[in-house]
């Protein structure tokens, strides 16, 4: 699916909307619902993010976590779901010390949501079946955002 958005509400809205198509479509899963996002710096990555947050309930705001990693959000009112973790590895030089921080068993677990921007550095380490998110900022506020 190939969609465009022409301002960083239009990409909060479409994170928003999405949420709900993710949790459903993956609903059998048997570990974390893994999501990589990938692009450039601005391109929209941490935007997305805080629209698909707004899609699970959760209030409190979502700001990029590239200074300390990961960032841990409560899921609130809805089944099956506990958490939201939302990964930056752009400044990640030792992929493995994730795993030594619990990534496995976050990435194990059916009631956590993983959000990984820069994820193509853990490529090695992550599950084959995960949605891939590219955006392609293409003027100021418009960007072409690709999901498979």
């Amino acid at each position: 699916m190939r969609l465009k958005t022409k301002s960083d509400k239009e990409t909060r809205k479409l994170g928003e909307k999405l949420a709900s198509q993710f949790i459903e479509s993956e609903k059998n899963r048997s570990g974390a619902l893994i999501v990589s996002l990938e692009g450039d710096l601005g391109a929209g990555k941490t935007t997305f993010t805080q629209g698909l947050a707004k899609g699970l309930s959760i209030t409190n705001w979502i700001k990029s976590p590239t200074f300390i990693l990961m960032r841990e959000h409560k899921i609130i009112n809805m089944p099956g779901l506990e958490t939201l973790y939302h990964i930056d590895c752009y400044r990640l030089n030792k992929p493995k010390s994730l795993f030594d921080i619990g990534l496995k068993d976050i990435l194990d677990d059916p009631k956590n949501i993983v959000l990984i921007e820069w994820a193509d550095k853990l490529a090695d380490y992550l599950p084959k079946n995960i949605i891939q998110i590219k955006f392609n900022h293409l003027k100021e506020d418009e960007r072409e955002i690709t999901v498979s």
